[in-house]
Order: C-alpha cells, then sequence, then structure tokens
C-alpha cells in the first residue's frame, strides 16, 4: 500500500493496473533523444503522465492567491470610445482633439466628459483578474504537481456584464495554465523524467529525484507540461471543476 502523499487528504488507491498504465502509456517511441540520450523504457514521462486520463488524478488545495474585480481601473480612452454605440459615435465623432487621448488611460467618468456626454451612456467594464494554484495528484504514482491558473496573461480582462459574478463566470471561460511547476515525487522504484525535444542548448531530457520536498521544474520544461496540458485541457474536466468550484 503506497503511503499517503500529500497531508489534509483522503488516501486514496489506484487499481494495480494505474502504474502499468502510466508507464505504458508514457513509454517513448524512440530509445534515444537528441544528443544520442538513452531514455529508460520504463521511465515515467511527465508531460504524458499529467494528461493520461487512464488515471485517477485527484486535485488537491486549489486556492485564490490574487483576485481582483472592479469597475474603477482605468483603461484606454480608445477602449472607452469603441464601447459606444454607433448612434452615439455619429453624433460625437472623433476629433483630432479626441484622437490626441486615444492611449491615455482614464476611467468611464473621465472619458464621458472627454466625448462630451452623460455618464450613462457609457458603460464601465469590470476589470477581471484571479490567479491561484492547485496540486494534482496520484496515490499509485506517489507524484504531485503544483500548478497555477488564472483567467487573463494581460494585466486584467475587460468584459461589460451586469454584475461581477457573471463577469467572472465569462472570464474563465478561456482559463489557462502558466507560470512555473513544481513537482513532489517520492516513488523510487520508477524513474520520473521531463523531455523538451525543442531544447536548443539546454538539457533536452530532465530527471526529477525522488525526494520529500517540491522541486521546482525548469522553465524550458514547464512550457513544454503546460502546453501538453492546454491542447488537452477537454479531457481532462478535474481541473475546470476544482477551479470552477473555487470561484463561486
Amino acid at each position: 500500500m503506497p503511503t499517503q502523499l500529500l497531508e489534509n487528504t483522503d488516501t486514496y488507491i489506484e487499481p494495480p493496473h494505474a502504474i502499468e498504465t502510466a508507464t505504458s502509456s508514457s513509454e517513448p517511441q524512440e530509445s534515444t533523444l537528441g544528443n544520442s540520450k538513452t531514455i529508460d523504457p520504463n521511465a515515467i514521462i511527465l508531460a504524458q503522465t499529467l494528461t493520461d486520463t487512464a488515471i485517477s488524478w485527484r486535485i488537491h488545495n486549489c486556492k485564490i492567491s490574487k483576485k481582483t474585480v472592479t469597475q474603477e481601473l482605468p483603461m484606454l480612452f480608445l477602449y472607452h470610445y469603441d464601447s459606444l454605440d454607433d448612434a452615439i459615435k455619429q453624433v460625437h465623432p472623433l476629433t483630432p482633439a479626441l484622437l490626441a487621448q486615444f492611449n491615455t488611460p482614464m476611467t468611464a467618468e473621465a472619458a464621458a466628459k472627454l466625448i462630451g456626454i452623460t455618464g450613462d451612456l457609457l458603460a464601465s467594464p469590470w476589470h477581471v483578474k484571479v490567479i491561484g494554484s492547485l496540486v494534482v495528484f496520484s496515490e499509485a504514482l506517489q507524484l504531485a504537481v503544483r500548478l497555477h491558473w488564472t483567467n487573463t496573461g494581460k494585466s486584467t480582462q475587460q468584459l461589460y456584464t451586469k454584475s461581477a459574478t457573471e463577469a467572472v463566470t465569462a472570464a474563465f471561460k478561456d482559463w489557462q495554465f502558466f507560470g512555473r511547476i513544481d513537482v513532489l515525487y517520492k516513488n523510487d522504484k520508477q524513474t520520473l523524467i521531463s523531455i523538451n525535444e525543442q531544447a536548443e542548448g539546454d538539457e533536452p531530457l530532465f530527471t526529477i529525484e525522488p525526494s520529500s520536498d517540491y522541486q521546482f521544474l525548469p522553465a524550458t520544461h514547464a512550457l513544454v507540461v503546460i502546453a501538453k496540458l492546454e491542447a488537452d485541457k477537454a479531457e481532462l474536466p478535474w481541473f475546470e471543476t476544482a477551479i470552477l468550484e473555487r470561484l463561486e
């Protein structure tokens, strides 16, 4: 019986075939990589294993580290003007003075005064930026991976909705993984590796050694894992379920 990998979680024992499934699905098609690096045929490949739907992955400690949901942030004047109805634009066409302010950040109230209209004719978008993290783990593999997620790579995402709740819901229709990845691996029976076949000058093969502490995955390898997760995200519903539940 595998020892419990994470504290404060219900122990979950996967079927005996779980490790075999991960091993076979992660087995590389070639035994060498790049400069004749030999790959252990029994090694677990991180990106492939994380997206293997035959493994009963569980989510632990999904949390929000930063949350901005407000209508008070300024944005470029051009975005305010573009949000106007066409009928209002015809009455208040662009002038050289307005064009000169296109890249000036301002509130909706300030933009309305500049255009010469009442504030109720210019909607204020919700600015949404949420950053969080979660840990996905498998007791059978003795593997846990900490990932980070957000609704946008920009400073905020602007959404025209009636309420803050609707804005957050709309913002997370296209959420994404990003940033650093930390790996906790306690299995000394199988080698865990990450492969970056596009690495130029960097190590294309990275071995994650068994340890009782999280290890930082090099940035080039983190990008490979994130790309694989994003490509297969529709087949991995447990991530979105955990994130949406946390946002409620």
